[in-house]
Protein backbone atom coordinates (compact mmCIF):
# COMPACT_ATOMS: atom_id res chain seq x y z
CA UNK A 1 0.00 0.00 0.00
CA UNK A 2 1.43 3.70 -0.91
CA UNK A 3 0.72 7.02 0.37
CA UNK A 4 0.52 9.75 -1.75
CA UNK A 5 1.34 13.34 0.23
CA UNK A 6 -0.33 16.01 -1.43
CA UNK A 7 -1.78 18.68 -1.19
CA UNK A 8 -3.79 21.54 -3.99
CA UNK A 9 -2.34 24.28 -2.59
CA UNK A 10 1.05 23.14 -4.50
CA UNK A 11 -0.55 23.81 -7.70
CA UNK A 12 -1.99 27.47 -6.85
CA UNK A 13 1.33 28.53 -7.73
CA UNK A 14 3.63 29.18 -10.77
CA UNK A 15 3.30 30.16 -14.35
CA UNK A 16 2.30 27.85 -17.02
CA UNK A 17 5.48 29.19 -19.59
CA UNK A 18 7.99 28.08 -16.78
CA UNK A 19 9.14 24.26 -16.54
CA UNK A 20 8.48 24.12 -13.45
CA UNK A 21 4.71 24.72 -13.71
CA UNK A 22 1.52 24.02 -11.69
CA UNK A 23 0.39 21.25 -14.18
CA UNK A 24 2.89 18.94 -13.23
CA UNK A 25 0.84 18.15 -10.11
CA UNK A 26 -2.44 18.91 -11.49
CA UNK A 27 -2.02 15.93 -14.22
CA UNK A 28 -0.17 13.15 -12.42
CA UNK A 29 -3.06 13.87 -9.53
CA UNK A 30 -5.39 13.20 -12.01
CA UNK A 31 -3.62 10.06 -14.04
CA UNK A 32 -3.10 8.39 -10.07
CA UNK A 33 -6.43 8.27 -9.09
CA UNK A 34 -7.60 7.46 -11.99
CA UNK A 35 -4.74 4.32 -12.05
CA UNK A 36 -4.14 3.59 -9.12
CA UNK A 37 -7.38 4.52 -7.06
CA UNK A 38 -5.97 2.24 -3.68
CA UNK A 39 -3.22 4.30 -3.17
CA UNK A 40 -4.13 6.62 -0.17
CA UNK A 41 -3.96 10.20 -0.35
CA UNK A 42 -3.11 12.68 2.97
CA UNK A 43 -2.45 16.33 3.08
CA UNK A 44 1.44 17.16 4.47
CA UNK A 45 1.83 19.52 7.44
CA UNK A 46 4.06 22.80 7.30
CA UNK A 47 7.53 22.05 8.44
CA UNK A 48 8.13 23.98 11.62
CA UNK A 49 11.11 26.72 11.98
CA UNK A 50 13.03 24.84 13.75
CA UNK A 51 12.94 21.75 11.54
CA UNK A 52 14.09 24.29 8.99
CA UNK A 53 16.63 25.77 10.57
CA UNK A 54 17.90 22.45 11.10
CA UNK A 55 19.09 22.58 7.59
CA UNK A 56 18.96 26.45 6.56
CA UNK A 57 20.20 29.31 8.39
CA UNK A 58 17.56 32.38 9.32
CA UNK A 59 18.59 34.68 6.82
CA UNK A 60 17.56 32.25 4.05
CA UNK A 61 14.26 32.03 5.53
CA UNK A 62 14.02 35.57 5.79
CA UNK A 63 15.26 35.97 2.11
CA UNK A 64 12.40 33.81 1.16
CA UNK A 65 9.81 36.46 2.23
CA UNK A 66 11.30 39.66 0.38
CA UNK A 67 9.54 39.75 -2.95
CA UNK A 68 12.53 39.91 -5.34
CA UNK A 69 13.22 37.00 -7.97
CA UNK A 70 16.03 34.50 -6.57
CA UNK A 71 17.86 33.96 -9.86
CA UNK A 72 16.39 34.03 -13.48
CA UNK A 73 15.00 30.65 -13.44
CA UNK A 74 13.61 31.01 -9.50
CA UNK A 75 10.91 33.68 -8.95
CA UNK A 76 9.74 35.07 -6.43
CA UNK A 77 5.91 34.35 -5.78
CA UNK A 78 3.71 35.49 -2.99
CA UNK A 79 4.04 32.70 0.00
CA UNK A 80 6.84 30.91 -1.36
CA UNK A 81 8.18 30.11 2.00
CA UNK A 82 4.63 28.76 3.19
CA UNK A 83 4.77 26.51 -0.35
CA UNK A 84 8.41 25.50 0.08
CA UNK A 85 7.72 24.51 4.06
CA UNK A 86 4.58 22.40 2.98
CA UNK A 87 6.51 20.75 0.54
CA UNK A 88 9.02 19.90 3.15
CA UNK A 89 6.73 19.13 5.46
CA UNK A 90 5.24 16.38 3.13
CA UNK A 91 8.89 15.10 2.88
CA UNK A 92 8.96 14.58 6.80
CA UNK A 93 5.45 12.81 6.35
CA UNK A 94 6.79 10.49 4.49
CA UNK A 95 9.74 9.63 6.98
CA UNK A 96 7.08 9.21 9.61
CA UNK A 97 5.27 6.90 7.23
CA UNK A 98 8.64 4.79 6.56
CA UNK A 99 9.56 4.37 10.14
CA UNK A 100 6.22 2.59 10.69
CA UNK A 101 6.54 0.22 8.11
CA UNK A 102 4.42 2.09 5.26
CA UNK A 103 5.78 3.49 1.45
CA UNK A 104 5.15 7.16 0.77
CA UNK A 105 5.55 9.57 -2.05
CA UNK A 106 6.08 13.17 -1.45
CA UNK A 107 3.78 14.56 -4.50
CA UNK A 108 4.37 18.20 -3.90
CA UNK A 109 6.41 21.10 -5.25
CA UNK A 110 8.39 23.43 -5.58
CA UNK A 111 11.49 20.80 -5.10
CA UNK A 112 14.41 21.14 -3.49
CA UNK A 113 17.50 19.65 -3.43
CA UNK A 114 19.71 22.73 -5.61
CA UNK A 115 18.81 25.00 -2.34
CA UNK A 116 21.49 25.19 -0.35
CA UNK A 117 21.57 26.68 3.14
CA UNK A 118 21.92 30.21 2.23
CA UNK A 119 20.63 30.29 -1.37
CA UNK A 120 17.18 29.51 -3.37
CA UNK A 121 18.31 28.23 -6.87
CA UNK A 122 17.36 26.06 -9.20
CA UNK A 123 13.13 26.58 -9.00
CA UNK A 124 14.61 25.06 -5.36
CA UNK A 125 13.67 27.57 -2.28
CA UNK A 126 14.53 24.47 0.82
CA UNK A 127 15.59 21.73 0.64
CA UNK A 128 12.76 19.43 1.35
CA UNK A 129 14.88 15.91 1.19
CA UNK A 130 17.86 17.42 3.61
CA UNK A 131 15.58 18.94 6.49
CA UNK A 132 13.53 15.38 6.11
CA UNK A 133 17.11 13.49 6.54
CA UNK A 134 18.06 16.02 9.45
CA UNK A 135 13.86 14.87 11.18
CA UNK A 136 15.05 11.57 10.66
CA UNK A 137 18.24 11.73 12.60
CA UNK A 138 16.55 14.07 15.34
CA UNK A 139 14.01 11.15 15.86
CA UNK A 140 15.88 8.58 16.33
CA UNK A 141 17.30 6.90 12.95
CA UNK A 142 21.15 6.03 13.98
CA UNK A 143 21.94 6.77 9.36
CA UNK A 144 20.20 8.06 6.68
CA UNK A 145 20.81 7.70 2.84
CA UNK A 146 19.76 9.93 0.23
CA UNK A 147 19.61 8.03 -3.09
CA UNK A 148 19.35 11.29 -5.79
CA UNK A 149 18.37 10.41 -9.39
CA UNK A 150 17.82 13.75 -10.66
CA UNK A 151 18.95 14.59 -13.90
CA UNK A 152 20.33 17.67 -12.27
CA UNK A 153 23.36 17.54 -9.48
CA UNK A 154 21.99 17.96 -6.00
CA UNK A 155 24.14 20.42 -5.30
CA UNK A 156 22.00 21.62 -2.26
CA UNK A 157 22.17 18.51 -0.76
CA UNK A 158 25.63 18.17 -1.38
CA UNK A 159 26.54 21.29 0.41
CA UNK A 160 23.86 20.68 3.57
CA UNK A 161 25.15 16.92 4.23
CA UNK A 162 28.79 17.17 3.15
CA UNK A 163 30.85 16.01 6.76
CA UNK A 164 28.26 14.49 8.29
CA UNK A 165 28.95 10.93 9.19
CA UNK A 166 25.46 9.64 9.80
CA UNK A 167 24.04 10.63 6.11
CA UNK A 168 25.55 8.88 3.05
CA UNK A 169 23.97 10.86 -0.35
CA UNK A 170 24.57 9.36 -3.95
CA UNK A 171 23.90 11.41 -6.63
CA UNK A 172 23.46 9.98 -10.34
CA UNK A 173 23.15 13.30 -12.88
CA UNK A 174 24.17 14.81 -16.16
CA UNK A 175 27.36 16.70 -16.19
CA UNK A 176 28.16 18.33 -18.12
CA UNK A 177 24.49 20.50 -17.25
CA UNK A 178 23.11 22.38 -14.78
CA UNK A 179 24.53 23.82 -12.26
CA UNK A 180 27.87 22.32 -13.36
CA UNK A 181 28.97 20.78 -9.86
CA UNK A 182 28.68 17.04 -8.98
CA UNK A 183 32.03 15.81 -10.96
CA UNK A 184 33.83 14.09 -7.78
CA UNK A 185 32.87 12.15 -5.28
CA UNK A 186 33.94 12.78 -1.58
CA UNK A 187 33.63 11.76 2.29
CA UNK A 188 30.57 10.54 2.25
CA UNK A 189 29.16 12.25 -0.96
CA UNK A 190 28.98 9.83 -4.30
CA UNK A 191 28.83 11.91 -7.27
CA UNK A 192 28.08 9.80 -10.26
CA UNK A 193 28.35 12.32 -13.63
CA UNK A 194 26.59 11.02 -16.71
CA UNK A 195 27.79 12.54 -20.05
CA UNK A 196 24.65 13.76 -22.27
CA UNK A 197 23.25 10.84 -24.60
CA UNK A 198 24.73 8.16 -22.64
CA UNK A 199 23.90 4.49 -23.39
CA UNK A 200 20.21 4.46 -20.89
CA UNK A 201 21.39 1.23 -20.01
CA UNK A 202 24.83 2.18 -18.62
CA UNK A 203 22.66 5.08 -16.77
CA UNK A 204 20.72 2.97 -15.40
CA UNK A 205 23.61 0.48 -14.06
CA UNK A 206 25.33 3.73 -12.29
CA UNK A 207 22.05 4.46 -10.43
CA UNK A 208 21.27 0.77 -9.62
CA UNK A 209 25.34 0.94 -8.54
CA UNK A 210 25.20 4.03 -6.45
CA UNK A 211 22.17 2.09 -4.89
CA UNK A 212 24.09 -0.84 -3.77
CA UNK A 213 26.74 1.93 -2.32
CA UNK A 214 24.27 3.46 -0.21
CA UNK A 215 23.07 0.10 1.25
CA UNK A 216 26.14 -0.87 2.46
CA UNK A 217 26.00 2.29 4.88
CA UNK A 218 23.34 0.26 6.60
CA UNK A 219 21.14 2.53 6.62
CA UNK A 220 17.87 2.97 8.86
CA UNK A 221 16.08 4.58 5.97
CA UNK A 222 16.68 5.36 2.30
CA UNK A 223 15.57 8.83 1.18
CA UNK A 224 14.92 9.45 -2.30
CA UNK A 225 15.30 12.52 -4.49
CA UNK A 226 12.91 11.08 -7.25
CA UNK A 227 13.84 13.04 -10.19
CA UNK A 228 12.33 12.37 -14.03
CA UNK A 229 13.85 14.47 -15.63
CA UNK A 230 16.90 12.29 -17.24
CA UNK A 231 13.81 10.75 -19.22
CA UNK A 232 14.79 10.67 -22.73
CA UNK A 233 11.73 13.00 -24.07
CA UNK A 234 12.40 15.90 -20.78
CA UNK A 235 12.51 19.20 -22.84
CA UNK A 236 15.33 20.55 -20.60
CA UNK A 237 18.01 17.42 -20.20
CA UNK A 238 19.65 15.22 -22.60
CA UNK A 239 19.52 11.83 -20.95
CA UNK A 240 17.91 8.94 -22.36
CA UNK A 241 16.00 6.82 -19.64
CA UNK A 242 12.73 5.50 -20.35
CA UNK A 243 9.74 4.49 -18.47
CA UNK A 244 11.13 0.91 -17.83
CA UNK A 245 14.22 2.56 -15.72
CA UNK A 246 12.17 4.37 -13.29
CA UNK A 247 10.14 1.09 -13.00
CA UNK A 248 13.46 -0.92 -12.36
CA UNK A 249 14.55 1.72 -9.74
CA UNK A 250 11.84 1.32 -7.98
CA UNK A 251 12.10 -2.40 -7.71
CA UNK A 252 15.75 -1.93 -6.64
CA UNK A 253 14.44 0.40 -4.05
CA UNK A 254 12.12 -3.07 -2.98
CA UNK A 255 14.50 -5.13 -3.02
CA UNK A 256 16.87 -3.48 -0.72
CA UNK A 257 13.86 -4.16 1.82
CA UNK A 258 15.02 -0.44 3.45
CA UNK A 259 12.57 1.85 4.81
CA UNK A 260 12.57 3.99 2.71
CA UNK A 261 10.72 7.28 1.25
CA UNK A 262 10.10 10.00 -1.54
CA UNK A 263 9.75 12.90 -2.34
CA UNK A 264 9.49 14.61 -6.57
CA UNK A 265 12.32 16.80 -7.62
CA UNK A 266 12.43 17.59 -11.35
CA UNK A 267 10.64 15.77 -14.32
CA UNK A 268 9.07 18.12 -17.13
CA UNK A 269 8.28 16.38 -19.75
CA UNK A 270 4.31 16.09 -20.18
CA UNK A 271 5.03 11.82 -19.81
CA UNK A 272 5.49 13.07 -15.95
CA UNK A 273 2.80 11.19 -14.10
CA UNK A 274 3.15 7.87 -16.42
CA UNK A 275 6.99 8.17 -15.43
CA UNK A 276 5.95 8.73 -11.17
CA UNK A 277 3.24 6.14 -11.73
CA UNK A 278 6.34 3.33 -12.97
CA UNK A 279 8.67 3.87 -10.35
CA UNK A 280 5.86 4.22 -7.49
CA UNK A 281 4.09 1.29 -8.98
CA UNK A 282 7.10 -1.33 -8.96
CA UNK A 283 8.20 -0.28 -5.41
CA UNK A 284 4.95 -0.37 -3.81
CA UNK A 285 3.10 -3.36 -5.22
Amino acid sequence: MLTLIFDRSATEFGQEYHPENPARLINTEAYLLDKRPDWTWMRPRLATEPEVLRVHLEKHLERLRQPLDFDADTPFYPGIEEHARCAAGAAIGAVDLALRGRKAFALMRPPGHHATSTRAMGFCYLNSVAIAAHYALATGCERVAIWDFDAHHGNGTEEIVFGNKRIRFASIHQYPGYPGTGTASRGNVFNWPIPPHSDPDQHASAVHRALDDLVEFNPDIVLVSAGFDAFAGDPLTEMTLEREHFAKFGQRLRATGIAAAAVLEGGYSSELPILIEAFLAAWSD
